[in-house]
């Protein structure tokens, strides 16, 4: 291991075969770090793969980790490699200060980006310029659109760019081009110019936010239509290892489920030593992780435990917030994504809202993205106004079971 190269780090073994249920395994071998697991899990989630099964293995210093995971005919497995290994410790020697160099230095905030594109309005068409911008590794951090009523489109995206080349002329007008190739005709503008740091003081929504999406619903039975099941076990037992806690979880499988365990433990600042988890049929999930806390103890603090298995249980059971509610006689789609203490949010929201209103054949009239303090944390709500949607009970459920399930993978 000590000569390891980089690109040994993540080996990506594709599926040798096509269709349903064939599995690709994505092996990571690098200098371990917390929260390793759940940057790792954000992006096999943010390219569109399902993880159907891992294996992981740490010494404190050194990770093992083993994806089995499903992907799609159009997955790019090397970009996928490239940005996995950017997430993980460097590995440029063995000295352990260049192991966690990245860690003690604190990373550049990327540039923020305007992208002002004015179109002539249709179905699907904010869907559209998401894709693109995805496709891009263009990451949107809000949003402001709003509809003239000549039927013109205003779109405000505030983007950051992964590849880091949105400054050069080469790379804007690549972008457009690429806009350009999708939308055709009903493009009128494409601009792209860089913003000040000014942007992210802005970044905060309007102050109201409804009850739908500030309250906690676990306990309410008109809110269980926006669960992933009825059912969410977590329990944490001492007396199986002299050093680490086991944490068993059994639920119903969603998409990004992995992700929301790793990103809670990532919060409370918990160790995996091991752990593995596996789909089973009807989209059933089983987890066994072996923990411990920062300071390399186990959790036997009684408190600690029930703060724990609370937060685990009720992120796997709304681990977002979809509502629908009348704004006067016009209809509100809302989505709160929670964001990790890192800043960084569950990918693709988004992208899975306008492609579930686009399925539908439903108008976006206005969309907003900004951040909100809830209880205490921090999180990402999506505002989209709906286009000519009558309010009928019958209607707002079928809207809102279509996105919740979307962005469950249930769709």
């Amino acid at each position: 291991m000590m000569g390891m190269l980089c690109d040994d780090v993540v080996m990506i073994r594709e599926a040798e075969r096509e269709g349903d249920g064939a599995t690709s395994v994505i092996t990571v071998n690098c200098p371990d770090k917390t929260g390793l697991g759940c940057d790792l899990c954000r992006l096999i989630l943010f390219f569109g793969l399902t993880i159907v099964r891992v294996d992981v293995s740490t010494d404190g210093k050194w990770c093992y980790i083993v994806f089995w995971v499903i992907g799609k005919p159009t997955t790019r497995w090397g970009l996928l490699k490239k940005r996995l290994i950017g997430v993980c410790p460097s590995c440029s020697s063995a000295s352990g200060i260049s192991f966690y160099r990245s860690e003690l230095q604190s990373p550049k905030p990327p540039n923020v980006f305007l992208l002002k594109l004015c179109c002539y309005d249709r179905r699907g068409l904010l869907h559209d310029v998401t894709v693109v911008l995805c496709e891009l590794e263009l990451t949107i951090k809000r949003v402001k659109v709003s509809t003239t009523p000549d039927g013109r489109v205003m779109d405000l995206f505030f983007i950051t760019d992964t590849r880091e080349l949105l400054h050069t002329n080469i790379r804007q007008e690549d972008t457009c081009d690429c806009l350009k190739s999708v939308l055709g005709d009903v493009m009128i503008s494409c601009a792209i110019q860089i913003v000040g740091p000014e942007i992210s003081a802005c970044s905060q929504g309007h102050s109201f936010l409804p009850p739908a999406i500030t309250e906690d619903h676990l306990d309410d039975e008109r809110r269980s239509g926006s669960r992933t099941s009825n059912n969410v076990s977590v329990m944490l037992d001492n007396s199986l290892s002299p050093a680490h806690t086991l944490v068993q979880i059994v639920c119903q499988d969603h998409k990004g489920l992995l992700y929301d365990i790793m990103r809670t433990l990532k919060d409370y600042n918990i160790q995996i030593s091991y752990g593995r988890g596996t789909t089973k049929q009807k989209r059933k999930c089983e987890v066994d992780l072996f923990i411990m806390q920062s300071d390399g103890k186990k959790i036997v603090d009684p408190i600690k435990q029930s703060a724990l298995c609370s937060r685990i249980q009720m992120e796997l059971l709304c681990p977002l917030r979809v509502a629908l509610v009348s704004r006067g006689p016009d209809t509100e789609l809302l989505v709160a994504n929670p964001v990790e203490l890192s800043g960084k949010g569950r990918p693709l929201v988004f992208y899975d809202i306008t492609l579930a209103l686009k399925m539908l054949n439903t108008g976006i009239f206005s969309a907003e993205i900004g951040r909100h303090i809830i209880g205490d944390r921090e999180w990402e709500v999506y505002r989209i106004l709906l286009d000519e949607v009558d309010g009928s009970p019958e209607l707002k459920s079928q809207i809102e079971g279509a996105v919740w399930k979307m962005l469950m993978g249930w769709e």
